[in-house]
């Protein structure tokens, strides 16, 4: 178990969420593990553990810019201060935690009520703590989930926030700027930009799909244009779709790719990833057959941004009949799954058009065919692509309202 507890804390570092020592991993098997021996935080998730009817309990501090994230969002956000609550809208929250839970201090039982209805709870000023029901993989994939979500929520409100101010002429927060200036700029370390060559010769044989997607999982995970476990890729080869498997971790695919007939006379599918049919019907319609969906930060919150008035933002994510773009890549709604708002339905008809395609508060998919290079190259470049149009819209705002233009972003790579 300690094996277990500590390769999900080397992801966790490997991905710049936590470092090892600034983790706490407590694990139930047949005895109880912990990756440390002393620490003021071991007593209160010993406690927190023997209250709830779970595997595992994963408590740390996120290492920048999630921490100072995390403390401007809990300062500042007024439903935090209201109801000690954070609600993000992003796709992944709201189909997975819902919202996020703020507690004052390490108070085990505060903690254990949370956690009871919650994945993941803030711990004011020290961390996160989330909860495994029954494996320590869940805890970390919660823990995950919820520094991409407060990243999402923190970036896409203080793009609202400076563009209110200049349109409603609102005296601005120096302070409030100051402290986004800095965050932007420990933000450049969660950035790649670096090239990933992938394999570009056609398949021959089913062993050929596999290794292709394994070495697509891995470059999306290393370029970090995806979170925790969320995103999924597909391979179309000789009338069968390969995938990704639902809560599969796409840098770890060598047990987790399903073959399904496209023909549907298998029930395999049904292990698929949830997006199995948009995968299978952007295929139909467009012929492409390399099919990628990530879920990188910026993309998502310039799917957010926008300043159509007299809007429901409520449905957005399900229903919205504007048509937008972020630089030239449209932005299209759709909930997850089939239906008359899924994006089974909504992206596969945009893709015909095009290669690339963002949703509405939740990821991006491209595709291509024969070769999964070209569909990477264009998730990266979107997500540029999308960072560069936020960086200049907060340098264009920062510039009106305080005659200083903002370079927080200059220096990424």
């Amino acid at each position: 178990m300690l094996n277990v507890i500590n390769k999900y804390l080397d992801k966790l570092e490997a991905q710049g969420l936590s470092k090892k020592e600034d983790s706490t991993f407590l694990a139930v098997d047949a005895d109880l593990f912990c990756n440390r021996q002393t620490g003021d935080d071991i007593a209160c998730l010993y406690e927190v553990l023997r209250m709830m009817n779970v595997s595992s309990l994963l408590f740390a501090s996120p290492s920048e810019p999630y921490r100072s994230i995390i403390r401007q969002i809990v300062e500042r956000d007024s439903e935090c201060g209201a109801g000690n609550i954070i609600v993000p809208m992003d796709c992944e929250t709201r189909t997975f935690f819902h919202d996020f839970p703020v507690v004052d201090d390490l108070n085990p039982v505060a903690m254990a009520h949370a956690l009871s209805r919650r994945k993941a709870v803030i711990i004011s000023n020290l961390g996160i703590v989330t909860h495994g029901a029954f494996t320590p993989e869940q805890a970390y994939i919660s823990f995950s989930s919820a520094c991409f979500s407060m990243f999402i929520k923190y970036f896409h409100d203080s793009l609202v926030y400076f563009d209110n101010c200049a349109r409603n002429g609102t005296r601005i927060d120096t302070d409030y700027v100051k402290a986004f200036i800095d965050i932007a700029r420990l933000s450049v370390v969660v950035m790649r930009r670096e090239r990933v060559a992938l394999r570009s010769e056609p398949p021959r044989t089913e062993d050929d799909v596999a290794a292709m997607l394994m070495e697509a999982g891995r470059a999306i995970v290393t370029r970090r244009l995806v979170d925790s476990h969320f995103g999924n890729i597909s391979y179309i080869f000789k009338d069968h779709i390969f995938i990704s498997r639902t809560g599969s971790s796409l840098d770890e695919l060598e047990h987790d790719i399903d073959k399904v007939p496209l023909d549907g006379s298998s029930s395999v599918g049904i292990t698929a990833s949830s997006e199995l049919s948009a995968h299978k019907n952007i295929y139909l319609k467009t012929g492409l057959n390399a099919i990628m969906h990530a879920h990188p930060k910026f993309s998502v919150i310039m799917s957010m941004f926008c300043k159509e008035a007299g809007c429901d933002r409520s449905i957005c994510h399900k229903l919205c009949a504007k048509k937008r773009f972020v630089g030239n890549t449209p932005v299209v709604s759709g909930e997850i799954g089939t239906g008359p708002t899924g994006l089974a339905g909504t992206v596969p008809a945009v893709m015909e058009e095009g290669r690339g395609v963002i949703i509405y508060g939740h990821g991006v998919f491209a595709a291509e065919r024969d070769s999964f290079q070209k569909p990477f190259d264009m998730l990266a470049q979107i997500e540029e692509n999308s960072r560069q149009q936020y960086a200049n819209a907060i340098s264009d705002l920062l510039k009106h309202l305080l005659d200083s233009p903002f370079d927080g972003f200059a220096e990424s790579g």
